[in-house]
């Protein structure tokens, strides 16, 4: 057990829907009855498990149900399931941020924790401050994290805005900072949760980098929790998968993403329109995503590189004239979550009002730029910033093989991803006077 870095032993949370704190007096009456006799708490009894998509018949929901877990130290722990399934609350539990409801957490040293944007920081103070602020909550001196400050700040890349109070810093800036002082204050465990998502690619593959290093060089455990399986699987030593509160797999990363992949994939077979894992209001509604041929409209069932495609979007509105600043957007990505490239009407500056009670939208795309593989894509429609309807994995496409070029070649398979039209010169200048 001297290896063991945090146990968790038949760890249950319940919320109470629409409530804050304990309920009605009642209720505590009950518990308190309960609790004097010996009995269990009669609100354990009921519950019911936290479905997002189906209305429940109870106002109690098990936001983790009996997780049972080891994690040994050093160990890199990767956390993936849908969105609903219990990650994050797993993850404040362990932070401290809230108690369990049942069961019980043990963990060997101090914990760092990056759970959203900002966590930890006081927004009216400094970026300085608040490093010095997180530092004193780990139990460190001030000694202690002066000889940290210079790492932290150049990692972060907030140089110039150190003595600026973080309400004034962009969200990416706080993540950069918020990571950093995670990272590189002496703590034995460190848990990030999707916030890694907010930073940009350079960020993040700094951030990996990082984690790597606090796990292999530092000895450090590290909770990881993300979408994107490349990720997991280039960070993470052992993986589990959470489903409606539930530890459902557990085991070898490669191993557990397969077993993820295959569940992913007969999410993504099943009727869009009837799809309840979605995000958001539901004032617009995607009932179905088309690939049609770009030139004569008919239906692909496999696209070919290089040729046009035209996406079809059919949708349903509750209240067409509440709908301003539309934005609609599909992102393609390969099997394990790596994003290839993004369709979004404000990248461009097209808008889709006005819109009606039901209708479609529709992206053109001239030369599809992916190379022969499956693709996995999410849909993401909202207005004024409040998501509208989003879906993860709604579907997927199969590309083969085109002359993407023109050039009369197919280009490798091992070069998957996105194609990029190019050219080449021999002299510059008369060639690009040409072009």
């Amino acid at each position: 057990m001297s290896d063991i870095a945090i146990l968790i032993e038949n760890l249950s949370k319940q919320y109470r829907l629409g409530r804050v704190g304990t309920g009605a007096l009642y209720d505590d009456l009950n518990r308190w009855w309960s609790k004097i006799r010996g009995k269990e708490d009669p609100f354990l009894k009921i519950g019911e498990t936290n479905d997002r998509a189906r209305k429940g018949l109870s106002n109690y929901v098990w936001a983790l149900r009996d997780i049972n877990l080891e994690v040994k130290q050093g160990e890199v722990l990767g956390i993936i399931g849908k969105n609903g399934s219990g990650k994050s609350t797993l993850l404040k539990v362990l932070s401290k941020v809230t108690g369990p409801t049942t069961g019980r957490v043990m963990a060997k040293g101090r914990i760092a924790s990056l759970l959203e944007v900002g966590t930890g920081f006081h927004p009216e103070l400094t970026g300085r401050e608040n490093i010095f602020l997180n530092g004193a909550i780990l139990g460190m001196t001030k000694q202690e994290v002066n000889r940290k400050l210079d790492e932290i700040v150049d990692f972060a890349g907030v140089e110039r805005y150190i003595d600026t109070p973080v309400k004034r810093y962009s969200s990416g800036m706080t993540v950069r900072l918020g990571f950093a002082v995670a990272a590189f204050l002496e703590e034995e465990i460190l848990i990030v949760d999707e916030v890694l998502a907010v930073g940009d690619a350079e960020f993040q593959k700094k951030a990996i980098g990082k984690m790597q290093e606090v796990s292999i060089s530092g000895g450090r455990t590290v909770l990881f929790v993300s979408h994107n399986m490349a990720s997991i699987q280039m960070l993470c030593t052992k993986t589990i998968i959470l489903k409606d509160g539930n530890l459902l797999h557990s085991g070898n990363t490669e191993e557990v993403i397969n077993h993820y992949m295959r569940q992913l994939e007969e999410l993504s077979t099943n009727d869009l329109a009837n799809r309840k894992d979605r995000v958001g209001n539901q004032l617009v509604h995607i009932s179905s995503v088309r690939f049609l041929n770009g030139s004569n409209h008919s239906e692909l069932e496999i696209i070919l590189s290089g040729t046009p495609v035209l996406i079809e979007f059919n949708y349903t509105c509750k209240d067409p004239e509440t709908i301003k600043n539309l934005r609609v957007a599909i992102a393609f990505s390969n099997i394990l979550g790596g994003e290839s490239f993004v369709c979004d009407n404000f990248y461009i500056g097209i808008p889709l009002e006005p819109i009606y009670p039901k209708g479609s939208f529709f992206c053109f795309i001239p030369k599809w730029p992916l190379n022969k593989g499956d693709y996995q894509f999410r849909i993401h429609v909202e207005s004024n910033n409040t998501i509208l309807d989003r879906v993860e994995n709604a579907g997927k496409v199969t590309v083969e093989f085109g002359d993407f070029f023109g050039s009369g070649f197919i280009v490798p398979p091992h070069l998957n991803g996105a194609l990029v039209e190019h050219q080449w010169f021999k002299e510059m200048s008369a060639n690009l006077n040409e072009s």
